[in-house]
């Protein structure tokens, strides 16, 4: 009887077996049969944030979908390694992707707990959080845990420890739009891996179970508790001394923001970046390929950038009125607080405060703060506000502060300490302001190799994202003339000294077209005049006949060689600027002209690198053998080939470069003086002063400044790029070249300077009173005996024995006619191109 018996046991037990191995056999074929593909992980790639760095490393911006920074395993601090282990897998290094221990606690765990409403216990190694993460969803199921633990199995046989390890750290979410521990470390404590301390280490690895859970700013006390029981478990482990634990238990959770000094703004830059970035590599690769892009972005320059344009922008328009308050609030009811709360601050405001209107006095107004504090404006801080009036004219000067403010204005105001004249105010003084309607772009390049070095595309990114300097395309005026008096001194035998008649010029344009009729801004004709004083006192008349000259086939050529625009209009008109072009673009033009005729590209990027720190992209492609050295040795210093093309005769790009300092220091642009080192450059006006321009350099800074409305209309009577854009060149360039030495503008081998009269362009004597060096190309000095006049000829000799562009009559030169009448052989009848 007993052996039945057991032989029924075993017999029993034996389809026990039979029936689990079945089971398990059913439970594998039936869960494994569409399992994802595990081996996509030995490809894997996790997306990583794109980091821009600004020249001096400094970060710029930020690019991704998850904020991960790939770490490798072998740069993993072990410190963060042993810790997360401790709080996630103990047994990681042991188990076969399954901890079979753990899961018998957690399920002996859940079943104490049936009915307590507590959150089932769970037991998953790192491998099946990986498998998890990475191939399945986050569906609580049986179905998905088997799925999970098969995968896991898997994952094990095909890959090594470090390996999956190194996925997990790098992928795990840990709050704080963190994912991955190196991102976290940023995020939270705004340090690297390796500066974590034992108890940042244990916070991290305490949050993959919830990050909400253990925030450590709205749940503090939770996320210390959960940070000192992984302490506790790497004490257990070995992996900490108990003195080293006690330490870390007693460290504060501090959380650190990014420090400002790490991080540069720079939001116009940046954009631009990205743009072209997303045209160098598509979307994809921009916010989750881990690229590390250094720009040419100089930081100083950047905050002088935006610091000067504001300034500008602001003086204009506080010269052209006060268009009213932001907002009319109701005071009659009290709590004045409540109310200017209520009201919406302007997009883009500098660290301006809003400002409510209690009462209107004699001698100024009391307002109201946003914090609550109370202060006064002085009447004397208000006489700027005369009442905008169309076409950006102003009314009478306010006498009273109620010509400008009355009670329940909401106003922006800004803390003031002395007036104008240096008087102290009283304390709890502000000064009213407006945020311009007005709005512009700076642009600062190199101008030997196109790096650009700042970029402020308007007053405020957050106002408007568009970029005034490479998207708008605007007339640039008068500042278009530098390359037709190239194109003339390269096409034609004219020098800076010859002779331009400045003349009425009428050409008809055809059936039903009219005649054109340019005029200089002062509407006065100064006849003959020096080609140097055309460019240095803007004149129309000498630029349009000197255009008509040399053809303006040359004018389109010199256009499309220096970049400043790809299609301009055979049209005499196109010679005054009457043309698009963007503020990047002509200033780079500008910087080829100080460069001595050489191509440049603005470049926005210095270099990129992929992942794995490989270069993909440099701006400089010029290879440097004797530069790849360990150690340097007593030498000549390694010369970087020259590869730059020539886009004009250096000694012709001087001449020009020499014109437009002349232009700072005798012609439209003396505010520009004040700079007090070598620069040169033009102001540019387009009709009815919709553009204003003033472009320019040094000898080796080339800036741009743009100011006109982004729906062009007038900027009012007597604005012109004199008046509106140089005044923000002259500071900006005061301030980048401040420690500068005073460097002369470089003369190119093959010229001959020579001292002229200014005012007439011949050899200079003694006891003329305007003397300068002139430069000269070999045989092309004025000598005194010969006058050159272009499109008119005055008596005998002139070019090659006569005038260059036709003649005028007997009564050019004052002896009967009319002056600047036409004459035979004129070419001013030829019509308009």
């Amino acid at each position: 009887m007993l052996r039945k018996l057991i032989l029924a046991g075993f017999l029993l037990a034996l389809l026990a077996v039979l029936a689990g191995g079945a089971g398990a056999v059913y439970v594998l074929h039936y869960f494994g049969q569409d399992l994802p593909d595990h081996e996509q992980l030995a490809r894997y790639e996790p997306p990583t944030v794109t980091r821009v760095h600004a020249g001096d490393g400094r970060l710029l911006a930020e690019f991704a979908k998850e904020t991960r920074v790939f770490v490798p395993i072998d740069a993993m601090p072990l410190r963060v390694v042993k810790a997360f282990l401790s709080a996630e897998d103990k047994n990681f290094y042991q188990h076969q992707g399954i901890d079979l221990p753990s899961v018998l606690r957690a399920v002996v765990t859940n079943v104490r707990n049936l009915g307590s409403n507590r959150r089932p216990v769970g037991a998953s190694t790192i491998t099946q959080q990986v498998a998890k993460n990475f191939l399945l969803t986050n569906e609580v199921s049986f179905e998905r845990k088997i799925k999970e633990a098969l995968i896991a199995l898997r994952i094990e046989k095909a890959f090594p420890k470090d390996r999956i390890l190194e996925l997990y750290l790098n992928e795990i979410y840990l709050g704080f739009r963190s994912y991955g521990a190196a991102a976290a470390a940023l995020n939270y404590f705004n340090k690297s891996l390796d500066e974590l301390t034992i108890g940042e280490s244990a916070y991290l690895a305490a949050l993959p179970k919830g990050p909400n859970n253990y925030h450590p700013i709205r749940k503090p006390e939770a996320a210390v508790a959960r940070r000192n029981w992984v302490i506790g478990r790497m004490l257990e482990d070995g992996h900490v001394t108990p003195a080293e634990a006690e330490a870390a238990r007693a460290e504060p959770l501090s959380i650190r923001d990014r420090g400002e000094t790490e991080v540069v703004r720079a939001d116009f830059f940046a954009e631009e970046v990205r743009r072209e970035l997303i045209e160098l590599y598509g979307e994809e690769v921009l916010y989750g390929g881990g690229l590390s892009v250094r720009t040419t972005l100089d930081p100083a320059m950047q905050v002088m950038a935006d610091k000067v344009l504001r300034r500008g922008l602001i003086a204009y328009d506080r010269r052209h009125g006060w268009r009213g308050a932001l907002a009319q609030v109701d005071l009659s009811e009290g709590d004045w607080q409540l109310r200017l709360a209520a009201v919406e601050r302007p997009p883009g405001a500098p660290a301006w405060s809003l400002a409510v209107v209690l009462e209107v006095g004699s001698k100024g107004v009391a307002i109201g703060l946003e914090d609550g504090g109370e202060g006064r404006i002085p009447m004397t801080e208000l006489l700027w506000a005369r009442p905008w009036l169309k076409d950006q004219q102003v009314g009478a000067k306010p006498r009273r502060p109620a010509d400008v403010l009355a009670r329940g204005d909401v106003v922006l105001v800004e803390p003031v300490t002395e007036t104008a004249q240096g008087e102290a105010y009283p304390a709890g003084s502000y000064g009213l302001r407006q945020l311009p309607d007005i709005d512009g772009a700076l642009v600062a390049v190199d101008p030997h190799t196109g790096r650009v070095l700042a970029m402020s595309g308007g007053f405020s990114y957050e106002r408007s994202e568009f970029n005034r300097a490479t998207q708008a395309l605007r007339q640039p005026g008068s500042a278009f003339k530098p390359f037709v008096y190239l194109a003339a001194l390269e096409t034609s035998p004219l020098t800076p000294a010859s002779i331009i008649l400045d003349a009425p010029f009428v050409i008809d344009q055809g059936a039903g077209l009219g005649k054109w009729k340019p005029s200089n801004y002062s509407d006065r004709f100064y006849g003959p005049t020096p080609m140097r004083i055309g460019i240095e006192k803007s004149r129309n008349l000498m630029t349009v006949r000197l255009a008509q000259t040399i053809g303006m086939e040359h004018v389109i050529d010199y256009a499309r060689r220096f970049d400043v625009n790809d299609n301009m209009p055979p049209l005499l008109s196109a010679s005054l600027g009457a043309v698009e072009t963007t503020l990047m673009r002509l200033t780079a033009a500008y910087a080829m002209l100080v460069n001595g005729g050489k191509r440049i590209t603005p470049s926005l990027i210095d270099r990129i690198q992929d992942r794995e720190g490989k270069a993909v992209f440099r701006h400089d492609e010029r290879d440097c053998a004797g530069c790849r050295v360990e150690r340097w040795a007593e030498g000549p210093m390694p010369r970087l080939p020259d590869a730059r093309e020539p886009v004009a005769d250096p000694r012709h790009a001087y001449q020009v470069v020499s014109m437009l300092q002349g232009v700072v220091e005798r012609g439209t642009g003396a505010r520009v003086k004040r700079v007090g080192k070598p620069v040169g450059g033009k102001t540019g006006t387009t009709n009815d002063a919709l553009d204003t321009w003033f472009v320019g350099f040094s000898p080796d800074l080339a800036v741009g400044v743009f100011v006109g409305f982004d729906e062009p209309r007038t900027l009012g009577p007597k604005e012109t790029g004199s008046s509106a854009a140089s005044p923000i060149f002259r500071d900006f360039m005061m301030e980048a070249l401040a420690e500068a030495p005073a460097t002369p503008f470089r003369v190119p081998p093959g010229l001959s300077l020579v001292r002229i009269n200014a005012e007439t362009g011949q050899p200079a004597r003694a006891g003329d009173a305007k003397v300068i060096w002139e430069a000269f190309l070999p045989g092309t000095a004025p000598t005194g005996e010969a006058t050159t006049i272009v499109g008119g000829g005055i008596g005998g000799g002139g070019l090659n024995g006569g005038s260059f562009g036709g003649g005028l009559g007997a009564g050019d030169n004052g002896s009967g006619g009319v002056p600047g009448s036409l004459g035979e052989g004129s070419d001013l009848e030829s019509g308009l191109y």
